[in-house]
């Protein structure tokens, strides 16, 4: 089973994923990296790296950008020709460059994400220290 990572909280991103899933077999698994610990875990990736670019695991191996969506393609019945398009190399160059500007587009669009992350960050750290402010200290000493 390939894992498809991808921003669900991108307004655009979300409509394109649910498009596929449409379409889709059960051969791709969806995971949506907003505040999602574990999408970080599994691709060894930054949530900032999650939320710059598409990624996938296919056999064990994290690959990401325009070649995320060869994979999918190849996997999306509708979508198959798509896949033998751009898998020939001066194509898929021409789609990596779209693929870049279009991502870093979306990247600075949705940039507030990391903003939101680091306030929760803060919010979880002060909210610990409030529960047990004299946390270094035992018995009050």
């Amino acid at each position: 089973m390939v894992k498809v990572f991808y921003n669900n909280s991108c307004n655009i991103c979300r409509a394109e994923i649910s498009h596929y899933k449409k379409y889709s077999n059960n051969k791709l698994e969806w995971i949506d990296v907003t505040n999602n610990k574990l999408a970080q875990d599994l691709t060894s990736k930054s949530y900032r790296e999650l939320l710059r670019r598409m990624h996938v695991i296919q056999d064990g191996k994290v690959i990401d950008g325009a070649e995320s969506f060869l994979i999918i393609w190849k996997n999306v019945p509708k979508y198959n020709f798509l896949y033998k398009i751009f898998k020939v190399k001066p194509l898929f160059l021409f789609l990596k460059i779209f693929y870049e500007i279009a991502a870093l587009f979306l990247f600075l669009k949705n940039k507030h994400l990391l903003k939101w992350k680091k306030k929760l960050i803060y919010l979880k750290k002060f909210a610990l220290f409030v529960k047990d402010p004299f946390h270094g200290e035992k018995n009050g000493v």
